[in-house]
């Protein structure tokens, strides 16, 4: 049952995150792809893919869905290595901001957008960095405000574990 409740928070946070008008990247969904992971485990990774399915069928099908979902799940599985304290959590967010507009960019580029040549790939990450600098700024804003509510989840049970042991 709480993995339901915890599945069904992970779905709408996306859901909120993709559905509120936004500037372009600037959103929740990178910050969720790596601490989702990396707090509460690697079994809440499909809840993510399946979020991520959901609101697509909404938002529209497109081309670099299955570049979107490869870089959430490589997002996931690469946080687990970034737990430590939370300059770490937080470094390993912006390597999944990196993560993500590597593997999509590359997907724009393989959909032949931009031409099969070199110069075609450069443009097509060229073109994008707008799009990075959003996420990067979205990704530090998010990854704080989750570092500041893991902060306060630690201090109210260490509160909690000081009163217990006083009575």
């Amino acid at each position: 049952m709480n993995y339901l409740k915890i599945s069904l928070g992970i779905f709408f946070a996306l859901a909120a995150s993709r559905f509120i008008p936004h500037p372009p990247n600037f959103t929740s969904l990178l910050a969720l792809s790596f601490y989702v992971p990396a707090i509460l485990g690697l079994k809440f990774l499909p809840v993510l893919i399946l979020s991520f399915v959901i609101t697509d069928m909404f938002i529209g099908m497109h081309g670099l869905a299955f570049f979107t979902w490869g870089s959430v799940i490589f997002i996931g599985l690469v946080s687990r290595f970034f737990l430590k304290n939370s300059k770490k959590r937080i470094l390993g967010c912006l390597l999944g901001v990196f993560i993500f507009f590597i593997i999509t960019n590359f997907g724009v580029w393989s959909l032949g957008s931009y031409g099969y040549t070199l110069n075609g790939l450069i443009a097509c990450y060229t073109l994008a960095l707008p799009f990075l600098g959003n996420s990067l700024i979205s990704a530090i804003i998010f990854s704080s405000i989750i570092e500041i509510l893991i902060k306060r989840k630690m201090y109210i049970k260490q509160l909690f574990s000081r009163v217990s042991l006083r009575q």
